[in-house]
């Protein structure tokens, strides 16, 4: 923060514990000239802040009555960060709708009536997640990372066995929460969605933390433990085909895929998956010619697809 935006957070602090305040004891109280104090309060009135001048010999400003509670002081691009963040909600996995529909009211009645006007003005819908996780568990399972405390939780099914873990982390990915945690009970790493879980109190000791295998931080291990590797996000299969088709028609559908537009009609398409076959999977669905340019392993892959769809068709 600079140091004129902290001065004028201060000045706020200040017309907000008294009514009446000179311009003189401003300035000594913020250790300015009456003359940036003048600056100061008119950039807050072109923020949208009533702040009112008192008549007299010495002069000074009173803040408006209603604004015991001022504006707050964000710029255009936080305000817009807010409203988007706030919609967003439904998409995050997490089932707090109704919570963040009232903060965004909130916050949009303490922002200076520009802002009000910049951030009325988005408005989106969103794909809500089918699994959304309770927040009382995040909460729950947040703290228990934090510091350091065995979770005990059932998982799934109300009659599964009760488990117990040490957790590491939680990641949000693709509109699911996960707690990554060392299993006490299978003795290795595990995955746990923060949908199917529900805590128990009291938690258990607190204990050391693991360090996650190959050094990995928690959304990378994540990551590559989806793609079937322990610590590196990639996945165990990568294979490259050069579709006949421009780069328009495959851009929408990519994933994790990457593009190489050839000419007008060609594009070299690189991608992973768990299985040969699934790259080929991956390529088929674009309904278009393509020719495979490796690995070797890929050409083979395409041998024995080829020798199964063939058996699978009915006999004529």
């Amino acid at each position: 923060m600079t140091g004129s935006s902290s001065r004028m957070i201060a000045l706020l602090s200040l017309l907000q514990t008294q009514r009446d305040w000179p311009g003189a004891v401003l300035a000594e109280r913020l250790e300015v000239s009456p003359r940036t104090v003048r600056r100061d309060v008119d950039r807050l009135r072109e923020l949208g802040y009533r702040i009112g001048a008192i008549k007299g010999p010495d002069g000074g400003y009173r803040l408006a009555a209603g604004s015991e509670l001022p504006p707050l002081l964000f710029d255009d691009e936080q305000a817009i960060a807010v409203a988007v963040a706030l919609q967003s909600i439904p998409s995050t996995g997490i089932d707090i709708d109704e919570g963040a529909e009232r903060a965004l009211a909130t916050v949009r009645q303490v922002m200076p009536s520009r802002l009000r006007h910049r951030i009325d003005g988005i408005r989106f819908s969103g794909t809500a997640s089918a699994d959304r996780a309770d927040p009382a568990t995040l909460e729950a399972v947040s703290a228990a990372v934090r510091d350091r405390q065995v979770l005990r939780f059932d998982y799934g099914q109300t009659d599964a066995p009760r488990r117990r873990a040490e957790p590491h982390d939680v990641v949000a990915r693709q509109g699911r929460w996960y707690l990554i945690a060392w299993d006490l009970d299978r003795d290795d790493w595990r995955f746990f969605r923060l949908d199917r879980m529900h805590p128990r109190i009291p938690v258990g000791p607190t204990f050391t933390p693991r360090a996650l295998p190959g050094g990995a931080d928690a959304r990378t291990f994540l990551a590559a433990r989806s793609k079937g590797s322990d610590a590196v996000d990639l996945w165990p299969c990568i294979g490259t085909v050069v579709l006949d088709l421009p780069a328009r028609d495959i851009v929408p559908y990519l994933e994790d895929a990457t593009l190489e537009e050839l000419d007008s009609g060609h594009c070299r398409l690189t991608v992973g998956s768990w299985s040969w076959i699934g790259i080929l999977a991956f390529v088929a669905r674009f309904d278009a010619p393509f020719t495979i340019e490796g690995p070797a392993a890929l050409a083979e892959a395409s041998a024995t697809l080829s020798a199964r769809l063939a058996a699978a068709s009915p006999s004529r």
